[in-house]
């Protein structure tokens, strides 16, 4: 089977799945988050142990699948977790890498790319679920709705910079990081974005949830979006760089691993939250 193959019917099979349980939202909606941030947390763990860092992963993969499940007990009431928990829980992280590493085994890096993996993966992933449940959406349509907005971006900024690279594409953006990305690639990308967010602001989330943007603001969204979208493509790039791997794991039939899938939305989904908290406005009436 081609590897264009594996990934139609992985996404055929993954993409239904997950809008159905964003729309079911609640428990199902954080556990499946939470899987994806433990194997993305896995992966990254991974990444680091091949560049000569040996993060805590018995500590940091559950830290990372808890934080969307601490972020629906939160949101549902059932826990309020303090600000004060997190910085006592990174100690904690060094604390325990005081007794797991010796000098020679770099524990300062590895304290520090646990908290950064659990932060990475968890706690962007959880902003999946705070839109979901937005303080604007009513319903599941709705929320389902403004969780898909970022995710679409995301698909329409790497298509985007994918079409435009490849026709018109000749000077390399960053090729120290992605040698296959290109500065026509990158302006393709903002416009496609912001093209985009009107023709899904328009014709998805107005009539679905009641929700819109200002013109400019649909601008200053698909702009900002598709920049973070790079980023993260090109932060994820970096970091397999560093450490001399091609995938972050083999784990989804021909795309790679949750972090090659997901590298883009580690930066879409929080960027998307606080842009939308600023940006969304109640369509008018017809």
């Amino acid at each position: 089977m081609s590897t264009l193959s594996r990934r139609v019917i992985f996404s055929v099979i993954a993409a239904p799945l997950s809008i159905g349980l964003a729309w079911v939202g609640g428990a199902w909606w954080a556990t499946l988050l939470g899987v994806a941030a433990a194997i993305g947390a896995w992966e990254l763990f991974r990444i680091a142990r091949a560049g000569g860092v040996a993060p805590l992963g018995l500590v940091g993969i559950p830290f990372a699948a808890l934080i969307p499940l601490l972020t629906h007990w939160t949101f549902t009431g059932a826990i309020d977790v303090p600000v004060s928990v997190a910085v006592v829980a990174a100690l904690a992280v060094l604390a325990m890498a005081v007794f797991a590493r010796s000098a020679h085994e770099r524990p300062l890096a590895a304290a520090a790319v646990t908290v950064f993996g659990v932060l990475y993966t968890g706690g962007t992933l959880a902003f999946a679920y705070a839109l979901r449940y937005d303080a604007h959406v009513i319903g599941a349509g709705a929320g389902t709705a403004l969780v898909i907005l970022p995710v679409w971006l995301t698909w329409s900024s790497d298509t985007g910079a994918f079409l435009v690279g490849r026709a018109f594409g000749k000077r390399k953006l960053i090729p120290s990081v992605s040698p296959s990305k290109t500065v026509a690639g990158a302006i393709g990308s903002l416009v496609i974005c912001v093209l985009m967010t009107f023709v899904y602001v328009r014709i998805v989330l107005r009539p679905s949830a009641e929700l819109t943007m200002t013109p400019l603001g649909m601008v200053i969204f698909g702009l900002v979006v598709s920049v973070a979208a790079q980023v993260g493509d090109l932060a994820e790039s970096l970091l397999k760089r560093e450490a001399g791997v091609k995938d972050s794991s083999r784990l989804i039939p021909g795309h790679g691993g949750i972090l090659d899938r997901l590298d883009a939305m580690f930066f879409t989904l929080p960027v998307g939250f606080v842009l939308l908290q600023w940006l969304l406005i109640a369509a008018p009436a017809p």
